[in-house]
C-alpha cells in the first residue's frame, strides 16, 4: 500500500499549504474577512464541544490559516506528522491528508478558510490522541485487558499547539519509551523485508536434528540466513553453525534452546514475516496505552513470556520465570499496572471463594477429611471442625467458611509472596510446585504469577532498604511465622502482554499469542483502518 504522501510530493505540498492563505485574502474588506471567518469557525466548531470552547476563548482567531509565522509552521508541522503516521502503525486514512490538501487547495473565500481551520483542528485532534493515547480502547477488546488508559484533555492539545513549538509538541505525543522507538525500527526493518519477498520458502519437515541432511535441512538453512541467524553457507548438512543459529533462533522466541527443530521451533520459524509484523504494530498499540513513566524501578511480568524481571532504567537487573493464568474461562491473568507494597514471608493461603466452592466443596461433599491440609473458618474467624460440618448440606452459593491453608513449605503459595493490592486479586508467588517451570509454555496457575525463583526476587527488592537482604530474610522465614515486610519504596509493577518485544540489545523477541488477545487486537486495528505497509526500495 502507498503512503499517503510520498517524500517527493511532500515539499511542493507544504509550498502549496504555504501559498493558500494568501490567495483567499486580499478578496474582500478586513472587517466583512474576519465576520465571515469567525462565523464560519463558530459554525463549524459547533458540534465539538472542546473545539468549540477553545475557539471561543481564542475569540474565534486561527491558529492555523492565518499569514503570520506562526500559523504557517503550525500548517507545516502538522502536515509532516499526518504524511509520516504510517511510520507509528496509524491508519493513515482517518486523518485524509490528501482531503484536506485539497479543500485548501480549493478555498476561495474567507468562509472556506473558516471551514478549513476547523478540520484542521478536528484531524490534529484525532492525531494526537490515536498517537498519544491509542486508537483502540483496551476494554473493548478483551475483557482480561484492564489497563487503564490516561485520555489527555483535548483543549490543552490545541493550547498547547498554540502556544508552543508545534514540531515541540508533535514530538512529545507518541511513547517517549526505547522500547516505542526500538518497535518502530522493527516495524520499518519489516517493511522493507517483506517488500523484498521476506524470509522465503517455509520449511518442508515434522523435526530437524543435527547430523541430518536433507532438501529441508537446506530450507531451514536459508531461512535462517535470510532472518540472519546464519552468515552465508553452502552447507547441505545440519552441522554445528546451523545447531548454533536454531539455538538462538529458540531463545529469541522463548523456545527451549536444544538446537533440534522441533515441532515447536518449526512453527515459529515458518511464520510469515507478515505475521511478525502485526505483532510489532500491536506492540506499539499497547505501548500507546502504558504511555507514562514506568518508574526507574519497576517490574515487568510478560505474560507471554512467561517471566517476571526487574527493571532498573531499562537495564534488566533481575529475571525469572513465570507460572501465568491457564488460558480458561476466569483463569487467564489479567493485564494491568499498580505498585508493589510489601511482601507476606511464610504467607498463609487465603483460598479464594471460587476456588473455594467450585473446586474443594465438591471434593469435602465426597469425603470430609479430603484436602486436609485446608481449614475452615466461620464468619467470625474461628476455625471450625470438619467433623461439625454437614458439606453436603451447602452449594456454592450458601457454603458459609473461608477456606485457608496455614504457612508450611507445602502452602500453596510457598514461603513468600509480593502484594500490590488490586481488585482483581492478582498478586506474585512463590510455589512448591517446581517442575512446572520446566515447560516451555507456563499457564497453569488461576491467575497470580508463580515465580521460578522467588527468594532470589525478594533479595534484589530488599536490596534498597537492608544491607544484608539475603540475610535480612532469612532471618524471617526461620521464624514460620506469617510476617509482613514493607517495602519503603513502592515498587510500580506492570502486568503486559507482548508477542513482539525488545531488548536492550539485540534482536526483537517473539513469543506466542497465549491467551489470542493480540490477534482480537490486530482484528481491531485492521478494521479501524491499519494496514501493513510494504516499503518499496
Amino acid at each position: 500500500m502507498k503512503p499517503a504522501i510520498s517524500r517527493r510530493e511532500f515539499g511542493p505540498l507544504l509550498a502549496g499549504a504555504a501559498l493558500f492563505v494568501t490567495g483567499v485574502l486580499g478578496a474582500a474588506p478586513a472587517a466583512a474577512q474576519s465576520t465571515a471567518f469567525r462565523q464560519a469557525v463558530a459554525e463549524a466548531a459547533a458540534s465539538d464541544r472542546d473545539i468549540a470552547e477553545f475557539y471561543r476563548a481564542n475569540g474565534y482567531r486561527a491558529i492555523w490559516t492565518g499569514e503570520g509565522a506562526g500559523d504557517a509552521a503550525r500548517r507545516q508541522a502538522l502536515i509532516r506528522a499526518l504524511s509520516q503516521a504510517d511510520a507509528h502503525g496509524l491508519p493513515v486514512a482517518r486523518y485524509d491528508l490528501g482531503g484536506l490538501m485539497a479543500r485548501m487547495g480549493d478555498a476561495r473565500s474567507m468562509r472556506d478558510l473558516g471551514l478549513i481551520e476547523v478540520e484542521l483542528s478536528r484531524t490534529y485532534l484525532q492525531y494526537a490522541r490515536d498517537l498519544q493515547s491509542g486508537i483502540l480502547i483496551p476494554s473493548q477488546i478483551d475483557e482480561g485487558i484492564k489497563r487503564e488508559v490516561s485520555y489527555r484533555d483535548r483543549t490543552a492539545y490545541l493550547i498547547d499547539m498554540k502556544e508552543k513549538s508545534p514540531r515541540d509538541v508533535l514530538r512529545a505525543l507518541p511513547p517517549q519509551s526505547q522500547e516505542y522507538a526500538r518497535l518502530m525500527k522493527e516495524k520499518l526493518h519489516l517493511e522493507h523485508l517483506i517488500a523484498q519477498g521476506g524470509w522465503g520458502p517455509a520449511v518442508p519437515a515434522d523435526v530437524l536434528k543435527p547430523g541430518q541432511e536433507s532438501g529441508a535441512v537446506i530450507a531451514l538453512r536459508d531461512r535462517l540466513i535470510a532472518m540472519g541467524y546464519l552468515d552465508r553457507s553452502a552447507s547441505r548438512s545440519y552441522d554445528a553453525r546451523l545447531q548454533q543459529a536454531v539455538q538462538a533462533f529458540q531463545a529469541d522466541h522463548g523456545l527451549e534452546p536444544d538446537g533440534v527443530a522441533g515441532a515447536s521451533t518449526l512453527a515459529a520459524l515458518n511464520i510469515p514475516a507478515s505475521e511478525r509484523l502485526k505483532s510489532v504494530i500491536v506492540a506499539m498499540e499497547r505501548e500507546r496505552w502504558l504511555n507514562g513513566d514506568r518508574g526507574a524501578r519497576h517490574i515487568l511480568v510478560n505474560l507471554t513470556d512467561f517471566s517476571a524481571r526487574i527493571l532498573d532504567n531499562d537495564i534488566v537487573t533481575f529475571r525469572t520465570r513465570a507460572v501465568v493464568g491457564m488460558n480458561a474461562s476466569g483463569r487467564r491473568s489479567p493485564e494491568f499496572s499498580d505498585a508493589m507494597e510489601y511482601m507476606v514471608i511464610n504467607p498463609t493461603w487465603h483460598v479464594p471463594r471460587s476456588i473455594a466452592v467450585q473446586e474443594y466443596l465438591p471434593q469435602m461433599q465426597a469425603n470430609p477429611n479430603a484436602v486436609s491440609h485446608l481449614r475452615l473458618y466461620d464468619s467470625r474467624g474461628r476455625e471450625v471442625s470438619r467433623g461439625a460440618v454437614n458439606f453436603g448440606a451447602y452449594n456454592a452459593r450458601t457454603f458459609p467458611f473461608a477456606i485457608k491453608q496455614p504457612p508450611s513449605n507445602s502452602n500453596a503459595l510457598g514461603l513468600v509472596k509480593f502484594m500490590f493490592p488490586n481488585k482483581y486479586n492478582i498478586y506474585l508467588h512463590d510455589t512448591p510446585h517446581k517442575s512446572l517451570f520446566d515447560r516451555e509454555k507456563r499457564d497453569f496457575s488461576h491467575g497470580c504469577i508463580r515465580l521460578q525463583q522467588p527468594f532470589e526476587f525478594a533479595y534484589e527488592l530488599l536490596s534498597r532498604q537492608e544491607s544484608d537482604p539475603m540475610g535480612y530474610f532469612h532471618s524471617v522465614l526461620g521464624t514460620g511465622r506469617e510476617t509482613y515486610v514493607n517495602l519503603k519504596a513502592h515498587v510500580p509493577v506492570h502486568i503486559i502482554y507482548r508477542t513482539a518485544f525488545t531488548l536492550a540489545q539485540g534482536r526483537t523477541q517473539y513469543r506466542g499469542d497465549v491467551y489470542g488477545r493480540d490477534a482480537r487486537i490486530w482484528e481491531a486495528l485492521d478494521k479501524a483502518g491499519v494496514s501493513l505497509t510494504a516499503v518499496q526500495g
